[in-house]
């Protein structure tokens, strides 16, 4: 069964949808489109399916109710406007969503939240009994007190994070254009919409761009970024236009829209989906091409004789990323060493350990069961 086949089966979605696809070119939302949106969602609910949408726009909402152009720059103000914002953001979702029969429940998310493995879970369990009772989840990141210590960073990866914490079957980024194409479809008329992407390489990861529209904050790598997540949790992604009529719909049908990246694995259990996504990455271990080959082929433990470097001060227990020497992630994982050990060790079989360093130390460096392969 291929990606489009499975997205028809799909039973719990997850759709985000960004800033620019929720407002006009002034900065003012787009009921209609906000409307059509809400009924899509609705009418999915009504077949059966179990339905999350996860939405930007707090701060968008806050500048109009405000009468304001564009963002301030103070931190403060920003989440004053996002919190006046996320009021009435909400209060429209609220009223179309009851219009048309549903339930809805709103979230706010930190990473915090996903950070501390017993607030993963209390937040994985509010969304799946919100489902339970057949609402709809509607969730932001908690703009009115998020720094940037405690930000997810854009609602993309914060979606990808939601398709794993409630097991999706499939996530929908709603996006301002039609999906990943082969350059920037703005600069490069030529460009061509890629249709399907099987694996994150670095050859994809530039073909993303920067920065997105002037009230968004998302551009094309950060949805590359939410595929990574999405792919290596088991859930099938499409990126796709907002702006489609009927696009929800048309992805579930199976119909050849946006990009698809097809979901690598059965879904993960909840203790690797936080560890491989809600813990905070503390630096990145580089692993030669045949360490890098046993780790995908048969899941082996990573051992420092395969390690060719490592980055970042990061402590025993911390998670970090596994790169190939051609800065491909392949893993995430908790590490048995501190850096300073580890750079001691590089490259050294675990029968030299007692000559390189004091005590004694665990044989690997990453052991398979605190590992999760993201290739």
């Amino acid at each position: 069964m291929n990606a489009r086949e499975r997205l028809r089966e799909a039973r719990r979605v997850v759709v985000k949808v960004g800033t620019s696809t929720l407002t006009h070119d002034t900065g003012k939302l787009d009921l209609r489109r906000i409307d059509h949106l809400v009924r899509e969602l609705s009418d999915l609910r009504n077949q059966g399916k179990e339905m999350v949408l996860v939405s930007s726009g707090a701060i968008a909402a806050g500048l109009g109710r405000l009468g304001l152009d564009k963002k301030p720059q103070s931190i403060s103000k920003k989440q004053a406007i996002a919190a006046i914002g996320q009021g009435v953001l909400m209060h429209i979702y609220e009223k179309f969503f009851a219009e048309y029969g549903q339930i809805m429940g709103q979230v706010l998310l930190t990473k915090e939240n996903s950070v501390r493995h017993n607030q993963y879970i209390h937040s994985r369990n509010s969304l799946l009994a919100q489902l339970s009772m057949g609402a709809i989840p509607v969730i932001n990141e908690n703009d009115a007190v998020s720094v940037d210590e405690i930000k997810i960073g854009d609602n993309d990866n914060l979606s990808a994070m939601v398709a794993t914490l409630v097991d999706a079957d499939a996530l929908i980024i709603l996006s301002d254009i039609e999906g990943m194409y082969t350059a920037n479809p703005a600069q490069h008329p030529e460009a061509k919409l890629i249709p399907e992407i099987h694996e994150i390489t670095p050859d994809i990861q530039n073909l993303a761009g920067g920065a997105g529209s002037a009230l968004g904050t998302g551009g094309m790598m950060t949805k590359i970024q939410a595929a990574k997540v999405a792919m290596s949790a088991g859930v099938t992604m499409v990126i796709a236009s907002g702006g489609r009529e009927d696009v929800i719909r048309s992805v579930l049908a199976g119909e050849a829209v946006g990009t698809v990246f097809p979901a690598r694995e059965s879904h993960l259990k909840v203790r690797k989906s936080w560890l491989a996504f809600g813990k905070r990455l503390a630096g990145e271990i580089i692993v030669d091409d045949g360490c890098a080959a046993a780790m995908r082929s048969n899941g082996s433990s990573l051992l420092a004789a395969g390690v060719v470097d490592c980055d970042g001060a990061f402590h025993r227990g911390n998670t970090v990323r596994v790169l190939t020497e051609g800065q491909q992630e392949i893993a995430r994982g908790i590490v048995n060493y501190d850096a300073e050990t580890l750079h001691k060790l590089l490259g050294h079989k675990s029968g030299e350990f007692s000559h390189l360093v004091s005590g004694e130390v665990p044989e690997e460096v990453i052991h398979r069961d605190n590992m999760v392969l993201m290739v």
